[in-house]
């Protein structure tokens, strides 16, 4: 590692209480997708302190923030993430499923990590270009809500952000270390709310007409369309509101919340058409009516191979943690409440021999913490799930890195990960994740041609045009 990238690494390590700080901050007081009230204001007076210039309620979006240093080309971009999810409070550095709040939110997801590692790797780049005053180049923060339902990020891509930045980089906690690879899908949320006429279901029920039957009839209208979806198809649904709590009444209020995903956007599109179909097939078989408000919408990945090089260089640079006794105990217990990962990693999915080395590099599964890097791996392959980075990468060349803040076999949106993601284990993914974004945003500054390489890439990639799932006219909207 070169000094200059040593002396992004080094800053880091000098004020990390700075940045865990802020990640057990946002982790005490979990907050829900476009409900970030509390977060924004920690990275708004956060990114002050460090010396960014400073937007709060960036595009339009009042839990969003936006932190500016530099001037000229390149811009840089780097993401951060602060929102929870419900029902998953828990106890930080517990092995055992303990709710600090029954029913109560948590970082299921670890955005309290991701946001903070982050704002790490911007400050970083901040210091160097303040010590560096001749060097031209424009470091961003960008603090983007709701990416667990409210997609700020597909919303500022309608209105062309990303397409400014000459590049964008992020990270997300995982339960291993790589460099993100392939795609995902796209994903599309409608709520759908039914209107009938309330009668006693005993005494006049045929003067009712149910709003419950006729959200029964359109789910059960979906079930009978999966058969003629494509593979890479999947709807799921959530009732909102099943007309109270009362069976003696017939029901005039039901709402059902759809996430209907393709992986591309035009695919999800012609899906939301055919679900449209079926609501309005429910409420002409019960006398009903209804309402749809789009919520939300975000785009496939689109990998870029250049980027994704860069960051692996400086993976390997920067290094990976080591861990305490007493994270190896802690992570140990909590590892026993999770399922077996024999071959960890997006790669093991598509390349057996890598399949082969992660399952070695982890002792067949039985590692705590995967406290190693896996291979690099290229991929345009297809991986479920859905993110509004995908959008990002749309609009400009954008790669990813995992960092194992939670342990082996940690499921998605657990407890386990409340757990981890608040404890020194979470600390140090933050850590490592801030000094390989920083290096590399620092690089791409110093390199106008890794830069050109990448945006040549991303036009190929990009050729077919993007898509935007948002619909016309439609605001964020928190459920």
């Amino acid at each position: 590692m070169d000094s200059i990238k040593q002396c992004a690494v080094d800053y880091i390590d000098r004020n990390k209480k700075i940045f865990t700080g802020i990640s057990d901050e946002i982790w005490a007081n979990p907050e829900l997708s476009l409900k970030e009230f509390k977060a924004e204001k920690v990275y708004a007076e956060a990114l002050k302190n460090a010396g960014f210039e400073v937007t709060e309620g960036a595009f339009g979006i009042e839990t969003a923030v936006m932190g500016k240093f530099g001037h000229g080309r390149p811009y840089i971009g780097i993401l951060g993430e602060y929102d929870a999810l419900s029902g998953l409070s828990q106890e930080k550095g517990a092995a055992e499923h303990r709710p600090v709040t029954e029913g109560g939110n948590g970082h299921g997801c670890g955005h309290n990590m991701l946001g903070a590692g982050a704002f790490a790797a911007a400050c970083a780049v901040r210091a160097y270009l303040a010590e560096n005053p001749e060097r031209e180049g424009t470091v961003f923060f960008y603090g983007c809500p709701g990416e667990e339902g409210g997609a700020s990020k597909a919303f500022f891509a309608r209105d062309g952000v990303w397409a400014e930045l000459d590049a964008a980089l992020t990270w997300h906690p995982e339960d291993v270390n790589e460099v993100r690879t392939g795609t995902c899908n796209s994903c599309i949320q409608i709520l759908y709310d039914f209107h009938g006429v309330s009668a006693h279901a005993a005494g006049d029920p045929w003067d009712g007409r149910s709003a419950l039957d006729a959200a029964e009839l359109m789910n059960t209208g979906v079930q009978y369309l999966r058969e003629h979806m494509t593979s890479d198809c999947r709807v799921h649904y959530a009732f909102l509101n099943a007309g109270g709590v009362s069976p003696n009444v017939v029901q005039d209020r039901a709402s059902v919340l759809y996430m209907i995903r393709s992986i591309d956007v035009k695919d999800s599109v012609k899906l939301v058409e055919r679900v449209d179909k079926i609501a309005a097939g429910a409420a002409m078989m019960t006398e009903t009516t209804f309402t749809r408000q789009f919520i939300d919408g975000t785009a496939n990945l689109v990998p870029n191979f250049t980027l994704e090089e860069l960051l692996y260089r400086n993976f390997e640079e920067v290094g990976l943690p080591e861990y305490t006794e007493e994270e190896l105990t802690f992570a140990r217990a909590l590892r026993a409440t999770c399922s077996e990962n024999p071959a960890p990693g997006t790669a093991s999915r598509f390349d057996d021999g890598i399949a082969r080395r992660a399952a070695e590099m982890s002792d067949h599964g039985k590692k705590a913490i995967n406290d190693f890097l896996m291979p690099l791996y290229h991929s345009t392959g297809f991986r479920a799930g859905s993110t509004d980075v995908g959008d990002v990468s749309w609009q400009t060349p954008t790669a990813q890195i995992h960092c194992a803040g939670f342990v082996s076999g940690a499921a998605g949106h657990s407890w386990q990960n409340v757990s981890c993601g608040g404890s020194t284990i979470g600390h140090k993914a933050l850590l490592e994740a801030g000094k390989v974004l920083a290096c590399t945003a620092i690089d791409l500054m110093r390199d106008p041609e890794v830069l050109a390489k990448a945006k040549e890439e991303f036009k190929e990639r990009t050729s077919g045009g993007y898509v935007c799932p948002i619909e016309d006219g439609a605001v964020p909207t928190a459920l």
